[in-house]
């Protein structure tokens, strides 16, 4: 069984948003707006990706707008390579990678 199959396939949204809407801001506001809502992959400097099923790729687009009202989705994909070879600033914006430390 791949992992596909057990926690079902995912897309990667990348938007423009308001230079004052950050990571923490898109958090709260989007549970705000909904029980569920996507996950924030990484959001700084007017650009955002946010992460959902592919069923809800409409949804997640309509929840944005409300959370940023400049917002504009750009690309849907189904991977964040895509989109950060896509768009360059994604890829210099994204979050740093979380070192695992060894005992």
């Amino acid at each position: 069984m791949t992992v596909k199959e057990k926690r079902g396939r995912r897309r990667y949204i990348a938007f423009t948003v308001g230079p004052e809407i950050t990571k923490d801001i898109a958090i709260s506001s989007l549970r705000m707006l909904c029980g569920d809502p996507p996950y924030v992959v990484q959001c700084a400097e007017g650009w955002a990706i946010l992460r959902c099923s592919p069923e809800n790729i409409e949804e997640t687009k309509a929840l944005m707008r409300r959370v940023d009202a400049s917002s504009a989705p750009l690309k849907t994909s189904g991977t964040l390579a895509t989109l950060r070879d896509a768009y360059p600033e994604l890829k210099r914006l994204r979050p740093a990678k979380k070192m695992l430390r060894h005992i």
